[in-house]
């Protein structure tokens, strides 16, 4: 929906899929786009190949990070890599991609209005030796993208870097139950990317139906956002430069 937005509004667009069946599937659905990448981004290499795939098509004006696995995870599932497969998919990979994509204009990062019930402690964040809570360990992973997120615009200075809750969208992921409305929940990752407003030119926010709002006290703490910051990078071996 943000894709097909952002072509209306006359953006040059690339979507990603995780296989090449979906990549299909979205460019019927969205024949606009100049490209999909494909790439399931459970594994550094993976990770490493779909960042390859974007520098061929050149430099991004914006680059929104939506990849994400849901919190009804019934078990821990480890990644080829030996980390948790939700960790990895959800806070590594946009990691990988930011560090290794040449650096935008723009970065937008999809958190959750859960990551308010995160644990800020950055203890166990591959949950080797806590039980497994789906609940939490997503919550926890939507605290960090908002810890990558403020950590990035701290880093660049020169890029806009912001997070963003789309709501409780009944999704696959959100659940036909949710409440919040889905003709809303795209709006404000491409209103990120692209819009000239002053309200969307700023850096180190968290937004919410395209107004910002208050965010766990632990993502602004600097300290923090380097300890995440170094981890992935001790993790991936990639750095942020």
């Amino acid at each position: 929906m943000a894709g097909r937005l952002l072509v209306e509004q006359g953006h040059r667009v690339v979507l990603h899929a995780r296989s090449a069946a979906r990549a299909e599937s979205t460019q019927v659905a969205l024949p606009q786009v100049e490209t999909v990448l494909i790439g399931d981004l459970s594994t550094l290499a993976a990770m490493r190949n779909v960042a390859d795939q974007a520098n061929e098509s050149g430099r991004f004006d914006a680059v929104i990070h939506n990849v994400g696995i849901g919190y009804r995870e019934p078990n821990r599932v480890q990644s080829g890599d030996g980390l948790s497969q939700l960790w990895a998919v959800n806070v590594l990979a946009p990691y990988v991609l930011t560090a290794l994509i040449h650096k935008p204009n723009r970065l937008v990062y999809l958190s959750s209005g859960m990551h308010t019930g995160g644990d800020p402690s950055l203890d166990d964040l591959q949950w080797s030796r806590r039980p497994w809570n789906g609940s939490q360990a997503y919550a926890d992973t939507k605290l960090h993208d908002v810890l990558l997120a403020f950590g990035v615009a701290r880093c660049w200075p020169d890029v806009l870097s912001n997070a963003l809750t789309p709501g409780w969208v009944p999704t696959r992921m959100g659940g036909p139950g949710a409440p919040d409305d889905i003709e809303q929940g795209h709006l404000t990752q491409a209103w990120l990317a692209v819009s000239e407003e002053q309200a969307a030119r700023v850096t180190g926010g968290y937004f919410y139906h395209r107004r910002r709002r208050d965010v766990h006290p632990a993502a602004q703490d600097a300290k923090l956002q380097k300890r995440l910051l170094d981890y992935c990078h001790e993790v991936s071996g990639i750095a942020l430069a």
